[in-house]
């Protein structure tokens, strides 16, 4: 049995637990392997893809008309191809997007860049990123059923529907089809990670570990259309068709070794499939919802390829629900939303903490005669003591690594039968798991206060494990390290009241959206959510587990929106998209930036008889006395009645949003289109930011609400920082360039978290004796962070440059607007 750290007698039933962002750290999402995409772009044409076609055609196109829009879109790129190709640039197209965007991914240098950018069909080319599954699965959940504290579903489940005749594609690791939670309700699906390899979008193994099998995907599965599992656990929506769409598995990373992710041309891709199953270039049998459950970290730009293709799945009638990342909490302007849930028409979804109770034990740690610790510990995974402990704590080695550290030079183990004392480091799971591997009977985890159910239920740790408070820590660190001995007692484990319940999870990310878009939509349980998982355990049975993180919470939506559809197969994505967020209950004392909305509440959203979109608005910053902003909301009765409906804002004071026109009648069916105007008048508010949400009252009926949020204040000026030239005098040279290397968009840390300014548009631009000369370079949708041109001397065009003096200027756009940066580099060319 393994264990953390403690000694004592049972407590009060009033105790509370609470946790905080950093004791999630490593506990969802995983650790995020460092990944090339090698020069990979996606270039987005102007040509209409088959949504923007459909869009324009009123929503409606026949069989034909799609084929022939969608066959169109495919001309313009191979036109464009042709048209590099005769100035020498031959691009190899990894992946062809017609459907929700026109466009491909390929990898492309600098130069073809700067080509293609002026190209009169080529509306930008962007960076391809990777994105990461945005959640931890915590396995293993045993026969007798859930544990104190998992996650509930209640607040999402509509009797007497099951989502049946509805299809979730999910774009996700592989699944495991034999499961038998998952069996008969998943599709055969399609594999884009190894579109060669036969068998659907089946779930992996590790290439070198075979034991290894890839989970998020099984584990999504099971939250969405699961049921039959121990304790009588079940998915959302049991009757739903499941699509699986393999846009993230195994492959390679930085090191040579195999990590699970996907790239953004692959969840672009895999939307095309989402919304055009079988390829023939008819949208027709579009899958109703799409759940993606990877996020690129702090990647919420709204004109981004996966934003466009979002945007196109939603005009062909498809739902993208997206998780809103598990990076926690962020400054009051941009905050910490990942892609593709910063995309205005995706229905992102925020982590909350529903549990009412979780547990804790008794816990002491004395060093010789002197008591460190004394007092009730939250228990961080799912194994309980099943009789007071008292154990010698023992740490590993500080020369060795990984599991090798838990064993001394001649193979013999620190810590079998004693209480393992681990650094929590960016993984606490892997170093757990590496002490109990190692024959620890306990594990007290120093350097982060792990949250209660945190580890939730994991096969490979079958003890009970906490952590140790920072104080106490660095006291048993040291002692361990003077070579004192240490003994942890631990009691029998009692049941307190979860601090935590009903608030947005510690991790989960924040808005605003680069947009400045209030994000995530709205919020979901995404703690502790019992589930299948990939393969068997040694006895055969089926293996079942607990996920944590904002892709789970996003999984529980996707449910409710096959419920919502099954009951109202009339509504169309963006009224599904516009019910559930607008119907949502908002959580006391918790900004919209961290709900949007509020807990999702199905109930409210299956009897709701007005739905609106945009569900969150985007006034953006608001600069000084007299600043204005306008937003459009377009009203729609979604219900057989006419009826009319009051609007009116509620929020701080200082900021005033006036409706034109404040009452609007709609017949059944009907729409009407409202101009909110949001003025600032004196002084903005001290706090920097204001909020509250836009209330509208249908006569007879529920409200809806769409929250906003407007940040005071200039946008960042100096977006350009630390530039500098490796040599400023240097021949031409196509194979020894000298480097232009700089940091563009800043992070500041703010006492609400870190602070991001993006950089939407960067140009280098070469100048000589006063006149612009030609775009070396383009790029966009920029994170904060170091980059680097190469500059071969060679100009826009491909040709080598004259001996002679030149500049480069570089020109930076802020994502917020305002004045350009500029910085500007002299080199002379020999």
């Amino acid at each position: 049995m393994l264990l953390v750290v403690g000694f004592g007698v049972g407590g009060s039933d009033e105790r509370s637990l609470v946790s905080q962002a950093s004791g999630w750290r490593g506990l969802v999402g995983g650790p995020r392997s460092s990944v090339t995409v090698g020069q990979r772009e996606i270039v987005v044409l102007k040509t209409p893809s088959l949504a923007q076609r459909v869009a324009a055609n009123g929503g409606l196109a026949t069989q034909h008309q799609e084929h022939e829009w969608t066959r169109a879109a495919i001309a313009a790129q191979k036109q464009l191809l042709a048209e590099m190709a005769t100035h020498g640039i031959l691009i190899r197209v990894d992946f062809s997007f017609a459907r929700v965007l026109n466009g491909f991914s390929a990898p492309l240098d600098p130069s073809a860049v700067a080509l293609l950018e002026r190209q009169s069909d080529v509306a930008g080319v962007y960076p391809v990123r990777v994105a990461y599954p945005a959640s931890l699965s915590s396995r293993l959940l045993g026969k007798e059923g859930v544990a104190v504290g998992a996650g509930s579903l209640l607040s999402v489940l509509l009797p007497g529907y099951d989502g049946r005749g509805v299809t979730i594609a999910l774009l996700d690791t592989g699944v495991d089809r034999a499961h038998p939670y998952l069996r008969g309700r998943i599709l055969p699906g399609v594999n884009l990670v190894d579109p060669e390899v036969r068998g659907g979008a089946a779930a992996v193994a590790d290439p070198d570990e075979p034991s290894r099998l890839e989970g998020h995907g099984t584990e999504m599965a099971g939250l969405l259309v699961g049921a039959g599992g121990p304790g009588g656990i079940a998915g959302v929506a049991t009757g739903a068709s499941l699509l699986p769409v393999r846009v993230a598995g195994w492959q390679l990373d930085k090191t040579g070794g195999w990590a699970v992710y996907a790239r953004t041309d692959q969840l672009v891709a895999g939307l095309e499939r989402a919304v055009d199953p079988n390829l023939d270039g008819d949208a027709h049998d579009a899958a109703r919802i799409a759940l993606v459950g990877v996020a690129a970290p702090y990647a919420a730009f709204a004109d981004s390829p996966e934003a466009r293709a979002v945007s196109g799945a939603l005009d062909l009638d498809t739902l993208v629900v997206a998780p809103a990342g598990n990076d926690g909490p962020a400054g009051p302007g941009y905050g910490s939303i990942a892609s593709p849930g910063g995309a205005p028409d995706a229905l992102t979804v925020g982590a909350a903490d529903v549990r009412t109770q979780a547990e804790d034990v008794p816990v002491t740690v004395r060093t010789g005669l002197r008591l460190l610790l004394d007092r009730r510990l939250p228990l961080a995974g799912a194994v309980v003591p099943s009789k007071p402990l008292e154990l010698e704590l023992a740490a590993p080695r500080v020369s060795a690594h990984g599991l090798d550290a838990f064993f001394d030079g001649h193979g013999v183990s620190l810590v079998a039968g004693k209480a393992a004392f681990v650094r929590a480091g960016d993984d606490p799971m892997r170093a757990i798991e590496d002490a109990v591997q190692a024959g620890a009977r306990a594990v007290v985890v120093y350097g982060a206060e792990l949250p209660a159910g945190g580890l939730g239920l994991d096969e490979q740790v079958d003890v009970p494990v906490m952590s140790a408070p920072g104080r106490v820590g660095g006291l048993v660190a040291a002692a361990l390290s003077a070579h004192r001995a240490a003994v942890v007692s631990i009691g029998l484990p009692g049941t307190a009241a979860n601090g935590s319940a009903e608030q947005i999870a510690p991790f989960s990310s924040r808005g605003l959206a680069y947009d400045a878009r209030v994000k995530p939509d709205l919020a979901a349980p995404g703690i502790v959510l019992a589930t299948a998982e990939p393969g068997r355990n040694d006895d055969g049975s089926p293996r079942y587990g607990t996920v944590n993180g904002s892709s789970g919470a996003a999984a529980v939506v996707a449910g409710a929106a096959a419920l919502l559809a099954q009951l109202r197969p009339g509504l169309g994505a963006p009224d599904l998209r516009g019910l559930l967020a607008g119907s949502a209950e908002p959580l006391a004392d918790t900004s919209v930036t961290a709900q949007g909305g509020g807990l999702v509440d199905l109930g409210a959203a299956a009897s709701a008889e007005l739905a609106a979109w945009p569900d969150t608005l985007a006034f953006g910053r608001a600069r000084g006395d007299g600043w204005h902003s306008t937003q459009r909301l377009t009203l729609h009765n979604v219900s057989s009645r006419r009826f009319r409906v009051r609007i009116r804002n509620v929020g701080q004071t200082g900021l005033q949003i006036q409706a034109f026109p404040k009452v609007v009648r709609l017949k059944p069916g009907g729409s009407f289109t409202v101009r909110l105007v949001a003025r600032l008048r004196g002084v903005p508010p001290a706090a920097g930011s204001a909020e509250g949400e836009i209330v509208l009252q249908p006569r007879g009926s529920a409200a809806l609400r769409v929250p906003w949020a407007i940040t005071f204040g200039q946008p960042a000026q100096d977006l350009l920082s630390a530039v500098a030239l490796s040599s400023t005098s240097f021949r031409p040279s196509d194979t020894l360039p000298a480097v232009l290397a700089f940091v563009a968009g800043s992070v500041s840390q703010d006492l609400a978290g870190p602070q991001v300014q993006p950089v939407a548009r960067l140009d280098a631009e070469l100048w000589r004796s006063g006149a612009r000369l030609g775009l070396l370079a383009r790029l966009r949708d920029l994170v904060p962070g170091k980059y680097a041109f190469g500059l071969t001397g060679r100009d826009s065009d491909g040709n080598r440059l004259p001996a002679g003096s030149y500049t480069i200027r570089l020109v930076a756009v802020s994502t917020a607007g305002g004045p350009a940066t500029r910085q500007s580099v002299r080199f002379r060319i020999k």
